[in-house]
């Protein structure tokens, strides 16, 4: 072609005889050559014969008569098998010999209906013929059909736009789909159609090729819900009234498991053995506040006791608190376990709170079915004459022969199409749901962001390819269908249809911010109750043997324990005397004396001799005079208090004038 053009081109230049030359300039047109216009029209008149057949051209300067041959390739040569001129093919003999021609395959009509995306009217600058008018996922499905067979289909446009509905019970009369395949227009109707028992009493379908149901279509709300408890929301109900008997029960176990152990009773006041009184300070205030303080990650500073004006002045001024913590090994354990859980607890709350505060949560006029048919504020409906209006109109169920009533009593709420319901959703601002099956809700809700599925499936069913009753074709579409899905070319062809070509224009919704409950938080709580357990077992332990220790030759264990039990149980006091020894315990107790090598203990039998404690002299504390070889004897009363070394020693210093 391009030696024909320049062949072409150098007829023209001969056949034009006289012209000047004349230099250009790149850059300005002022200057322009004179025959250009001249030299295209020798061209247009050039006619000739060339290396690719006669070179002519029309008056609109497109080559005219141009004509190619057609070839194929076999296993020596390429071999013609016919031409192309002015835009039509013209097949030899050899076109059918060495192609599979589809006009020897069966000629199957198929009727169909125009839905997005099962089936469109093809886009293109072009004027299309036959089945290339369409395109859509059924268009696709009956290719891979077609490929099977060896079959090959002629799609057509129902006349009349409808799936088909019966209209003459009598006389057995259809319109739509149904009705030209009944009336023998069409071989099969293949598009989204519904199979049904009415549609089965008059033809035959095949296996569904996509199983779908009834749902509601519905635009989304742009409101925002406010909730004054809103802080609540991280947890359900369950986990709060969990939290507040947790809080009340380990805060009465801390409280009685301190009054058991006798490690938590102690003396206030060391110093000042004239006053002889124990003191806990697990009471049932302060019990409370520890365990909600350390919930509320603020620790368990408590006040001190104020025994004077004096005292409230200094406390107030200087702001005093002391640490209330526990000293028992029971008490620690819980306090341990408690801490443990309130950690799960506070960053679980923490971690959720953030999640529902920055997610918007959009609230929904009705979540299903039942509440869009009790309110009365938003209208419902679905398509005239189709499956979902025969189904609430055949339905034995008193809801939907409720909502077929309603849609009954006002027509205008049904459509004629998927499109006009999917149009006033939109239009109406939430005042108007529509029912239509959840293959198309889930196309449509790809590609409108605004609209969206609320509730489930009101029933199932499937779509499926009708034919005539008794029609061979019925057996074999059925195995195509089966190995289209096995093979998973159907999933391919909705996918593609679907998601790819106009889908995924929507970001995918988050998932739905659930409350914890005690499935999410249930082995915490388990924790906790092993640790109280644990606590009061370690807190019995610890009142058993140190009242065993403790038992007064005047009496005996038994009643030490119930004395102790009792008091404990009673839950009055916080405070208690010490408990002495017997005189006969005390007798035995030998005297203590500090001579010039330190303190020593004499021993001594005699019941009568009352304790000594001996002190040196007060020279002792004079560098410069040595020290008297004779001590200074001072008798003062020797306590034991609860067989306490650590208490004993304080008093002894108390007394010795030891800081």
């Amino acid at each position: 072609m391009i030696f024909d053009g320049m062949e072409i081109l150098t007829t023209a230049l001969l056949e034009l005889n006289e012209f000047d030359t004349l230099s250009i300039d790149c850059h300005s047109n002022d200057d322009a050559w004179q025959y250009g216009t001249t030299i295209i029209n020798f061209i247009r008149q050039v006619a000739t014969e060339g290396i690719t057949g006669w070179v002519g051209f029309d008056e609109s300067g497109f080559r005219a008569n141009l004509t190619f041959d057609i070839v194929t390739m076999t296993e020596n040569d390429f071999e013609q098998i016919g031409y192309w001129k002015n835009g039509i093919v013209h097949k030899t003999e050899r076109w059918y010999h060495h192609l599979p021609s589809q006009e020897k395959m069966p000629l199957i009509r198929v009727t169909t209906v125009l839905n997005d995306p099962f089936v469109m009217n093809s886009k293109s600058s072009k004027e299309l013929h036959g089945n290339d008018r369409y395109e859509g996922f059924v268009v696709d499905m009956m290719k891979e059909i077609g490929k099977f067979l060896n079959v090959r289909f002629e799609i057509n446009l129902v006349k009349d736009g409808t799936y088909g509905a019966l209209i003459n019970s009598t006389t057995n009369e259809w319109n739509g789909m149904i009705g030209e395949v009944l009336r023998g227009e069409a071989d099969i109707a293949v598009a989204d159609l519904t199979i049904n028992s009415n549609r089965e009493l008059a033809v035959d379908f095949t296996y569904p090729f996509m199983s779908t149901g009834i749902s509601i279509i519905y635009k989304k709300p742009t409101t925002k819900e406010t909730s004054l408890w809103s802080f609540l929301s991280p947890f359900s109900t369950v986990v709060w009234i969990c939290l507040l008997a947790a809080i009340v029960s380990i805060s009465l176990i801390f409280f009685y498991v301190g009054r058991f152990t006798p490690y938590e009773w102690c003396d206030p006041h060391p110093c000042k053995h004239h006053e002889p009184v124990l003191e806990n300070q697990c009471n049932m205030r302060n019990s409370f506040w520890c365990i909600i303080g350390s919930l509320m990650q603020q620790g368990s500073d408590v006040a001190p006791k104020l025994v004077s004006i004096h005292s409230f002045i200094h406390s107030v001024i200087n702001i005093s608190f002391h640490s209330f913590l526990p000293r028992a090994m029971s008490t620690r354990i819980i306090s341990a376990i408690w801490y443990f859980f309130t950690l799960i607890i506070v960053s679980s709350y923490t971690a959720n709170l953030a999640a529902f505060l920055t997610v918007e949560k959009v609230p929904f006029p009705f979540e299903n079915v039942e509440q869009l048919a009790q309110q009365t504020k938003i209208k419902y409906g679905c398509l005239k004459n189709g499956a979902t209006h025969k189904f609430f109109a055949n339905s034995k169920i008193p809801l939907y022969r409720k909502m077929a009533e309603f849609m009954e009593q006002h027509p205008e709420v049904l459509m004629t199409s998927n499109a006009m319901g999917r149009e006033r959703v939109e239009k109406q601002n939430g005042k108007y749901a529509f029912f239509m099956e959840s293959a198309t809700i889930e196309y449509i809700t790809e590609r409108y962001c605004n609209l969206t599925q609320v509730g489930g499936l009101l029933d199932s069913k499937g779509y499926g390819v009708a034919t005539r009753k008794g029609a061979k074709i019925r057996a074999s579409l059925s195995e195509v269908i089966l190995k289209l899905q096995e093979t998973g070319v159907l999933q391919q062809l909705k996918d593609r249809w679907w998601k790819q070509k106009g889908g995924g224009q929507c970001v995918a919704a988050s998932t739905p911010l659930t409350e914890l409950g005690l499935k999410n938080l249930g082995g915490v709580f388990v924790v906790l109750v092993v640790g109280a357990l644990a606590a009061l077992i370690f807190g019995i332990c610890e009142f058993l043997i140190k009242t065993r220790i403790s038992t007064n030759n005047s009496t005996t264990y038994p009643q030490d324990l119930c004395e102790e039990f009792k008091f404990v149980m009673s839950c009055q006091k916080s405070t208690k005397l010490l408990k002495r020894r017997s005189m006969k315990s005390l007798s035995q107790t030998p005297a203590a004396t500090v001579g010039s090598g330190g303190i020593t203990i004499p021993s001594g039998n005699n019941d009568q001799q009352r304790p000594q404690l001996l002190m040196m002299s007060n020279n002792m504390n004079d560098p410069n005079q040595p020290l008297s070889p004779t001590p200074t004897t001072t008798t003062v009363p020797t306590m034991i208090i609860d067989g306490s070394f650590e208490q004993n020693n304080h008093i002894a210093n108390g007394v010795l004038g030891i800081n």
